[in-house]
């Protein structure tokens, strides 16, 4: 099949009964950090395919993608049963300008993420390269209980690499130590997230990257515009707003 390759599972994580990891070696072209591509199984005879963004910097030599077992999802359910071995199709290019490349200079650099949409931002910090240029980087991570935090120790980790990254998580469900409570744009109107980092979020000398749900995605766009002086970045338009979204 043009343009996809067949990948092989080489390990996976089952971090609960909804989300897990996929290591899968394939012979795909280079991708950026922060970029996606396609995952595919023929189902019932037909070719069936998702977006899903790399975790791995792009200097892995394997591939590794965070994904959530979706209540009826023909695909997820699929992949969700793999075993050490078996067999996937992977796009062989990469696609997407959710990258640092695409972000303006500035100060503070926002990475807001809900659920598995942690997977490019751990991508862009895995990869390391051009992060000196932000004196400040926080990484939010929002999910519904603290067991979904399952990169929590990696993101650590990077942490410790990285001495301009601050990491606040989020945890809309159930009260945890170190997390702050709520949703994403309730925490940035009220100014609980800022106080709890410490870093103003403003139009001045920040930019703030969006990615994982839908509604989130919109709501805090519009909340940055209308509150924060903020705009969208787009090619032709720079601006203070990055977002992606795949499905």
């Amino acid at each position: 099949m043009k343009d996809w390759v067949v990948g092989k599972v080489v390990n996976l994580k089952h971090w609960n009964e909804y989300l897990f990891t996929l290591i899968i070696n394939a012979s795909i072209k280079h991708f950026i950090a922060g970029q996606f591509t396609k995952l595919g199984m023929i189902i019932d005879g037909k070719r069936v395919f998702r977006a899903y963004s790399y975790v791995n910097s792009p200097d892995d030599s394997n591939l590794e993608f965070y994904l959530i077992n979706v209540k009826n999802g023909k695909l997820s359910s699929c992949l969700h049963s793999l075993k050490i071995g078996e067999e996937i199709m992977v796009r062989e290019r990469a696609s997407g300008f959710f990258v640092l490349d695409s972000i303006p200079d500035c100060k503070n650099l926002w990475m807001l993420a809900t659920g598995t949409a942690i997977g490019p931002y751990l991508s862009i910090l895995r990869h390391s390269i051009g992060l000196n240029r932000f004196q400040n980087i926080v990484l939010v991570h929002a999910v519904r209980f603290f067991k979904d935090l399952s990169y929590l120790s990696n993101m650590f980790f990077l942490q410790k690499k990285l001495n301009n990254l601050k990491i606040q998580t989020i945890v809309s469900r159930e009260k945890c130590s170190g997390s702050l409570m709520g949703r994403i744009p309730n925490l940035i109107l009220e100014g609980t997230l800022e106080s709890k980092v410490n870093i103003s979020l403003n139009s001045q000398d920040s930019h703030v990257m969006l990615c994982g749900n839908p509604y989130m995605i919109q709501s805090t766009r519009v909340l940055l515009e209308n509150t924060r002086g903020m705009k969208r970045n787009l090619k032709n338009s720079p601006g203070n707003i990055t977002t992606e979204q795949y499905w």
